[in-house]
Order: structure tokens, then C-alpha cells, then sequence
């Protein structure tokens, strides 16, 4: 693999780290199963598309994907609360529509941004070159996101949202409104997917209906290979964990499809990454399993030999 080849996938890796904690905030924080984040994904990228073609400032355009992608997860959670309709339904529902939604934002399939300002073209220097710059924003923006939600999951709604994930019912005999911090976390899990959306749509040069296919899996896989890389009790350490697991993620798979030294019929193509992606989730989701089998048998053991 080339220099060019890592530095694409870590750009990459990086972008889907903000997938990967909005995924962990429904996911494994608000235990709501969401699928949501394959629609509001190229919601953010076509909302900040759109309004950059128009004319409006990069960084004004990137905080109106964020409010779409806000008001996406809002809706989802609010068929739940307020409808009853189970979570996954209710995301499954809102993916759908929001396939529609993107197509009439950016009235057609696509919206490119050749020769457009972006928050990277504006925030560059010229003094570095831009495959380095990115990487580098990429960091300061995921430090950001990083603290800022390490800050608010210690502070009281924070901690509200957090009981309502591990215990609803008990967080509601506590007197939490287990409605608003659902409702408030959906927001923020969607929002940073939509804010993913915006930069990746910037980097690539452009926003495609599309472009959301899957990204529910490439989340969880994130979710799941970083939670395994460096487990850990602490949301500080989670955090990070995830955002190690989304870069290791696509650094693997570029190694995967620039295997040129297999032989043939084993090497991996384009059309190859969602076979790529479900092998590495089932590892990952399979492996804890196994080492939890050996604890027990090895406890087992020790007891009958003490015994």
C-alpha cells in the first residue's frame, strides 16, 4: 500500500470516526437500536453541498447539515416516545423517507463541488499540502467532538441520558423524563452522523444520494473493533476507543483491497467492501465469546482441580 493509499484511508477513517460516536451514542449509550445514520448521513453531505453551491459560508453550511441531521434523529425518536413505534421501525421508517428527502434536497442525485470553497480550502494555509492538511482539521475537529462529549456525559443531563440507556424505568423512578433525553440523544447521535456527512461530501468534492449505503455497518463495526482494541469502563476511554476502531477499520480494508500480493482470485476488489465489512463484525462480535468460553472453562477446571 502507498503512502497516497494510507493517508486516503486514514482521512477516511477519521471522518467515520464521527459516525462511529454518534452510532455509540444510540447504539451503546441509549440502547436504541437506530438505523437512522444510513439516511442522515448523505443528509448532512447534500444539505451542506446544496448550500455551499449557493453561495453561503462552509463552516454556516456545515452547521446546517448538523441541524438536519439533528432533526432526523429527532424524528426517530419521537415516532418512538410519542407513536410507540419500536425503534428499529421507527429509524427503518425515517431511512427510508429521508432517501426521498436527500433526492429533493439536492434536486437530482447528485451535487458536486468542483472549484467551491470548503471548510478545508478555507482553513488551509497553502503552506501544507492539502492530502496532509485534511488529516490534520480531520484531528483538531475529532478532539473537539471528543471533549465536548466527554463534558457533557458527566455533567447531570448527560448522566440523565446515560441511566435512561442502562435502566428507563429506573431512571424515570428517579424522576428523569426518560421522553426528553431519548428525543435529546437521538439528536445528538444523528447530528454528528449529518456533521460526518458535511466533511466527507467537502473532501470528496461532492454530495450522492447514495453515499449512505451501509454506513450503519461500517458504524457498528467501528463500535465494536474499537470497544475490542482497547476495552475499557470509562466513557473518556469508550470515546476513544471508537475513534481508534473507525480508523483501524478503513486502514484495514485498504490493506484488504491493495493486497496485490495474493494471488489472484483471492484479491479484493471495490464491489468487495460490504462482504469485508460483515466478516469483520462477525470476528469482532464472535471473538469476546470465545474468550469468555475459555474464562469459564479455565475457572472450571481450576475448581474441579482444587476440589
Amino acid at each position: 500500500m502507498t503512502f497516497f493509499n494510507f493517508a486516503g484511508a486514514f482521512e477516511i477513517g477519521l471522518i467515520y470516526a464521527l459516525v462511529a460516536l454518534g452510532v455509540f451514542i444510540s447504539f451503546r449509550v441509549l440502547n436504541f437500536p437506530d438505523l437512522t445514520v444510513d439516511g442522515s448521513f448523505p443528509l448532512g453531505g447534500a444539505v451542506a453541498a446544496v448550500l455551499i453551491v449557493m453561495g453561503i459560508n462552509p463552516f454556516i453550511a456545515t452547521l446546517g447539515a448538523i441541524i438536519a441531521g439533528c432533526t432526523a434523529g429527532y424524528v426517530t425518536a419521537w415516532l418512538n416516545v410519542k407513536l410507540n413505534i419500536l425503534p428499529l421501525l421507527a429509524s427503518i421508517l425515517v431511512m427510508s423517507a429521508l432517501y426521498s428527502v436527500n433526492l429533493r434536497v439536492m434536486n437530482g442525485p447528485n451535487v458536486p463541488l468542483l472549484n467551491q470553497e470548503t471548510v478545508f480550502t478555507l482553513l488551509n494555509p497553502e503552506i501544507i499540502t492539502e492530502f496532509i492538511f485534511k488529516p490534520i482539521l480531520l484531528i483538531g475537529i475529532l478532539v473537539i467532538v471528543k471533549l465536548i462529549l466527554d463534558f457533557f456525559f458527566k455533567s447531570k443531563l448527560g448522566l440523565a441520558i446515560r441511566a435512561t440507556g442502562v435502566n428507563a424505568k429506573m431512571a424515570r423512578a428517579q424522576g428523569i423524563n426518560t421522553n426528553t433525553t431519548v428525543l435529546l440523544g437521538m439528536a445528538i447521535s444523528n447530528g454528528l452522523v449529518a456533521l460526518a456527512g458535511a466533511l466527507y461530501a467537502q473532501s470528496n468534492g461532492g454530495a450522492d444520494a447514495s453515499m449512505g449505503i451501509g454506513t450503519i455497518v461500517v458504524g457498528l463495526a467501528a463500535v465494536i473493533l474499537g470497544e475490542n482494541i482497547l476495552p475499557a469502563r470509562r466513557l473518556w476511554l469508550t470515546t476513544l476507543a471508537v475513534i481508534v476502531g473507525a480508523v483501524v477499520y478503513r486502514i484495514f480494508i485498504a490493506l484488504a483491497l491493495n493486497a496485490s500480493l495474493l494471488p489472484k482470485f483471492l484479491q479484493l476488489k471495490a464491489q468487495d467492501l460490504s462482504l469485508i465489512t460483515a466478516v469483520l463484525v462477525a470476528i469482532a462480535l464472535v471473538l469476546p465469546q470465545l474468550n469468555l468460553r475459555k474464562k469459564i472453562r479455565n475457572l472450571f477446571k481450576s475448581n474441579t482441580s482444587a476440589t
